[in-house]
């Protein structure tokens, strides 16, 4: 009877084990059935990296991320040191395991068994980056079974290297850091290279607890941690006395930077507006991107911007300016590279980028356009302008009005040359240039010249169309650029996260005017900074030329003005379109700016152009007792020259 009641029972032990046995089979096959996509997703690792936006001389200007701030670094440009300090403190047999460390693991079980809690964990490395990628942190024994299974499938598939290098580019550091490459960067400014024993050690025991040991926050907490660390490397002999004890004396300095660093939000807003129907993951997908910017020229122009801005208020105290604001750009004529782009006086006020966005009337900055028209049609800088007064019937809003424009200065002088029509910007000698000349004829060729939307009346004349400060530079590279215009490029080139290029802004070039009756203008323009409405902006020892602009009521003040090398176009007004105060013109408001800009930037770069260079085709001679230039195109009338005489001594 024992013997029978004995086999039932052993009958019934083996059937229970067998299918615990079985019942283990199957839910170990169902939950790796289960894990092996989020094992895929490790081994085929692709994270979502950070864009970096760089000047033109390799300075971060910014960091584009959305959720996760990382910078990736290959396993070749992970230090040694950081590896041996990682295992040291969490996973000292990391090359001897295949994922999962046994011993650790019924070390860890017995210790959780006498606890009746989960007290110790007992992952590996492998396992930390499972927990990190895929699964939640939550102590469970389910979370833990599928940890192992992933961790055991992961390294069926990767070196022990390519485990590191996706922990070491995947894991938090606190902060915002996602990345050890990124948290090197952020907490000390360095890169991994170039890292102490001591940045090490911090680094690595952040993950732990990285809220925590953030040493922003907690500096002493991060130190005792780094300490730990080294006393562990120092403890399997990995580092000796004299580095050890020199560590733990080490303070390093830290700092507290934003994510994002973003130096020049007006840039940054630009580059992503330009890139993102390009590259759908512009901030996720880890490209470097090199714009044409030099943040120097940048924050020398912002600065600019803003002193100018308060002069105006200044100057205006009692003045209705709830919505003045101002914008500038400065341009590389001979490439076309954007150099400073400010697209308002206070990015956090207002972030909308007037450079390239905002539309306003240029004025008489317009003008230069006109006189090269008309020097191409064979007037001289010397031609005799009538400045008069006249009465046009236009057409308004589909009723016929009276307009009768006037001179700046509310006078006039009956008959000036062209030169000293523009020198003086006398609106009454340029709408007379544009009748005599022909209306037609000069929309047509202002048509060639790029120009778009313009006003089929004389009010074209006096600068009544809309333009962007962005496309005022890239008209005005025609004269700056002797009859080359240049359209502006911001991104000079956009490269993966494997370092190969696939991206640039074009060069695009028309060449639309001769350079010696580009040049001619060039010379007219260098008078109006001489002694003319752009005195203001003159540098001593830089031959500066360029143009006021203001509209009608003050609503804009312009100027545009260039050196051989450099252009820059500054713009003030009141973004509901309402007046400046009366005075408020682009050689009072705006012209100042631009030449304390010029002053500043060749005193640091020196090498820069002072002097423009004459091309071929310029000839003089002297006309009413003044020196005269012109070319085979733009010729001295027979009336103009003192005598016959004089005529066959032109100098060429």
């Amino acid at each position: 009877m024992i013997k029978t009641i004995l086999k039932i029972l052993l009958i019934f032990i083996v059937a229970v084990l067998l299918s615990l046995l079985i019942w283990g089979i199957v839910y170990l096959g169902t939950t790796y059935q289960k894990v092996a996509p989020k094992a895929k997703e490790i081994i085929d690792y692709h994270p979502k990296l950070t864009t970096k936006i760089f000047d033109r001389n390799g300075e971060l200007i910014a960091n584009l991320f959305e959720e996760e701030n990382r910078e990736y670094v290959p396993y070749s440009q992970i230090p040694g040191r950081m590896v041996e300090a990682l295992l040291a403190i969490e996973d000292t047999n990391f090359f001897e395991h295949h994922g999962i460390n046994v011993d650790a693991i019924v070390r860890a079980v017995i210790k959780d068994i006498k606890a009746r809690r989960f007290v110790e964990g007992a992952s590996t490395i492998t396992q930390q980056l499972v927990k990190n990628m895929v699964l939640s942190r939550k102590k469970k024994i389910e979370r833990k079974i599928q940890e192992i299974l992933i961790a055991l499938e992961v390294e069926r598939y990767l070196t022990k290297e390519d485990i590191l290098e996706r922990y070491f580019n995947q894991v938090y550091f606190g902060h915002g850091y996602y990345g050890v490459a990124t948290a090197a960067r952020g907490y000390f400014h360095k890169s991994l290279k170039n890292l102490t024993l001591k940045e090490i050690a911090i680094l690595v025991g952040l993950p732990r607890a990285p809220s925590y040991y953030d040493p922003t926050r907690n500096y002493e907490a991060a130190l005792k941690r780094a300490d730990r660390v080294l006393s562990r490397m120092h403890e399997l002999g990995w580092i000796d006395d004299k580095e050890f004890f020199a560590s733990l004396q080490e303070r390093p300095k830290v700092y507290d930077d934003s994510l994002t660093r973003n130096r020049a939000p007006y840039i940054v807003d630009e580059v992503v507006r330009r890139l993102s129907s390009r590259f759908k993951d512009l901030k996720s997908g880890g490209y470097q991107i090199y714009t044409t910017i030099d943040l120097q020229y940048q924050e020398l122009m912002k600065r600019g911007l803003q002193k100018g801005y308060r002069a105006i208020l200044e100057r205006g105290k009692g003045y209705n300016y709830k919505k003045l604001n101002g914008a500038a750009v400065v341009v590389k004529q001979k490439s076309g590279e954007i150099l400073a782009l400010v697209g308002g006086v206070d990015y956090t006020k207002s972030p909308f980028n007037r450079v390239t966005q905002g539309k306003r009337q240029p004025g008489s900055a317009f003008k230069p356009f006109i006189y090269l028209i008309a020097l191409d049609l064979g007037y001289s800088p010397a031609t005799k302008l009538p400045d008069v007064a006249r009465t046009y019937k236009v057409v308004i809003g589909g009723k016929r009005r009276l307009w009768q424009p006037k001179n700046y200065e509310r006078n006039f002088k009956g008959v000036v040359t062209l030169r000293e029509a523009l020198v003086h910007s006398r609106n009454l000698a340029t709408i007379n240039l544009v009748e005599d000349i022909g209306l037609s004829k000069v929309y047509d060729r202002l048509m060639s010249f790029g120009f778009t939307d313009l006003p089929r009346d004389l009010s074209l004349a006096l600068g009544t169309m809309a333009l962007s400060p962005i496309k005022l530079a890239e008209y005005y590279t025609i004269i700056s650029n002797y009859g080359t215009k240049n359209r502006p490029i911001l991104i000079k080139e956009v490269v993966d996260f494997t370092g190969k290029r696939i991206y640039g802004e074009p060069l695009t070039t028309f060449q639309v005017e001769r350079p010696r009756q580009a040049y001619l203008m060039i010379d007219i323009l260098k008078d109006v900074v001489k002694r003319g409405t752009g005195r203001r902006a003159r540098v001593d020892g830089v031959e500066v030329a360029g143009k006021t602009g203001t509209t009608n009521n003050y609503k804009d003040a312009w100027f545009c003005g260039f050196t051989p090398d450099i252009e820059v176009i500054v713009w003030y007004g009141q973004d509901d379109n309402t007046p400046l105060k009366k005075g408020e013109s682009g050689g009072r408001a705006a012209a100042p700016v631009v030449g304390q800009f010029i002053r500043e930037i060749y005193r640091l770069h020196p090498e820069l152009g002072r002097k423009f260079p004459k091309p071929k085709g310029i000839y003089w001679s002297y006309i009413g007792g003044k020196r005269e230039l012109f070319t085979d195109i733009s010729k001295p009338s027979r009336e103009d020259l003192e005598s016959e005489e004089r005529e066959e001594e032109l100098l060429f």
